[in-house]
């Protein structure tokens, strides 16, 4: 009984490890280290110096999207977490487009993309942790001609039977 339990407690660890990537090493860590650990990504960005984005999202009910940043050498320079505060500052109303939100955030769950023909809208969204722990959802509303977002903004969650938007768990 004992080893059954250390075997589960061994599993669930490295099922953590994997999901964030936590176990990896900065400057140790390989592209191939990463893909083994946190599986193909949802998206890949190769930049013109060699540098390498891949997109992990956690969902489509998590609150986590992981970006993992691999150096022109081949090593990973670090891992960060993309649906942040800091990240949903970045997006700039009537100037970012697009693909500059896929690269601060990754995709967004396809089934909570919504299309308004009226106001010619395209409207993504994000499950994302808030401030104070607790689920709620982040919007961009973009312009479907130009791909250019309108507005963005978060709201509550609420998923609970009784109104109240569920804790992240974390």
């Amino acid at each position: 009984m004992k080893r059954l339990f250390v075997l589960v407690a061994t599993l669930l660890l490295s099922a953590c490890a994997a999901y964030s990537g936590s176990g990896l090493k900065p400057g140790v860590a390989t592209l191939s280290d990463v893909l083994a650990t946190m599986g193909e990504p949802a998206m890949r960005w190769n930049d013109p110096d060699g540098r390498i984005q891949l997109a992990y999202p956690r969902g489509p009910m998590a609150t986590q999207t992981f970006m993992a940043y691999i150096a022109p050498n081949g090593r990973l320079e670090r891992i960060e977490k993309a649906l942040v505060p800091e990240n949903f500052a970045r997006i700039v109303h009537g100037k970012s487009n697009q693909a500059d939100v896929l690269r601060l955030l990754g995709p967004s769950y396809p089934g909570w993309t919504a299309y308004f023909k009226a106001r010619d809208e395209l409207v993504w969204e994000w499950r994302i942790c808030d401030g104070i722990g607790q689920q709620a959802k982040f919007d961009v509303l973009f312009d479907a001609t130009t791909g250019i977002v309108r507005s963005s903004y978060q709201r509550p969650d609420l998923v609970g039977r009784d109104g109240i938007a569920p804790s992240c768990g974390h």
